[in-house]
């Protein structure tokens, strides 16, 4: 008799949900890599041309532009050296990714008054990085 507990397409869902989770984790990766890199150059332009950015007087969480600057370098040199370990399968590097991104997000908000538009559009960016990061789908044995 045949057993009929195990259909032949279990194991092919299986690998297809390994493989979804796979290409998830390569997205957030690569956006992990490309936003550090965009944030790292944001931190540049503002140590060197802080007249780019909108000063704002009255803004209640307002910092000196160049202070933006450097967590902009140092969260964009984190996020995409994280964003390596998250390519190569690291697993601290999802753990570390979806803290820096959750940074990265609080650090934008905070910075919406000067680069309104930027700030945004990293903010989603990261709230993708980390549903990418926390959809882990595991293989069943």
């Amino acid at each position: 008799m045949s057993d009929t507990t195990h259909s032949p397409t279990a194991g092919t869902r299986g690998s297809t949900a390994a493989a979804w989770s796979t290409g998830f984790a390569m997205f957030a990766g690569a956006v992990l890599i490309v936003t550090g890199i965009c944030q790292a150059l944001a931190g540049i332009a503002a140590l060197f041309r802080d007249q780019i950015y909108v000063a704002t007087p009255n803004y209640i969480y307002s910092f000196d532009v160049t202070a933006w600057g450097w967590v902009h370098i140092i969260l964009g040199a984190a996020l995409a050296l994280t964003g390596l370990g998250v390519i190569q399968g690291q697993t601290w590097a999802r753990v570390v990714g979806i803290l820096l991104a959750s940074l990265s997000i609080i650090a934008n908000f905070l910075f919406i008054p000067h680069y309104p538009v930027w700030s945004i559009v990293i903010i989603a960016l990261d709230v993708a990085v980390i549903w990418a990061l926390v959809r882990e789908t595991r293989e069943l044995a």
